[in-house]
């Protein structure tokens, strides 16, 4: 019997141990590397080759940056733009919780996604809709992990 107890107990210990957590698959610093939008029945690219964007996820929170590859010179073309706040995963829907946005309006907008990562790709897809802008569209970004 004490054997029995013994194995009983070296399987419990066992298992317990190999029990590891399953990795986040959107966490990580992602760059955009397109982007389009429709609206009504017209599909476009909103993806600005003379900016760089940035998307950075971790276990509890999105971060993204956005700015001209000029490093702001031509004031006619300068651009930044960041925001972030707190976001939940579930299966492969992704929904941010804008809590901080250089245009205040936007701030406190929800916003849910479909999620996929292959390889070293992520894709987002879901509708933004601001009421009080007048925005209501689907977006669909794909972004490639930085190293």
């Amino acid at each position: 019997m004490k054997k029995v107890l013994s194995i009983f107990i070296l399987i419990i210990t066992l298992t317990s141990c190999n029990s590891e957590k399953k990795e986040n698959p959107i966490k990580g610093t992602w760059r955009l590397i397109s982007a389009e939008t429709t609206e009504k029945d017209s599909t476009f690219s909103t993806f600005n080759p003379k900016t760089k964007m940035i998307k950075i996820i971790n276990d509890t929170h999105f971060a993204f940056f956005n700015h001209d590859l000029n490093n702001g010179k031509d004031s006619t073309n300068a651009v930044f733009f960041g925001g972030g706040g707190k976001y939940t995963l579930k299966d492969s829907v992704y929904t941010e919780n804008l809590e901080y946005f250089n245009n205040r309006q936007w701030e406190n907008g929800k916003f849910e996604f479909v999620v996929k990562v292959k390889n070293d790709t992520l894709t987002q897809k879901g509708v933004e809709k601001v009421e009080k802008l007048g925005i209501d569209r689907i977006i669909t970004e794909k972004y490639v992990r930085e190293k």
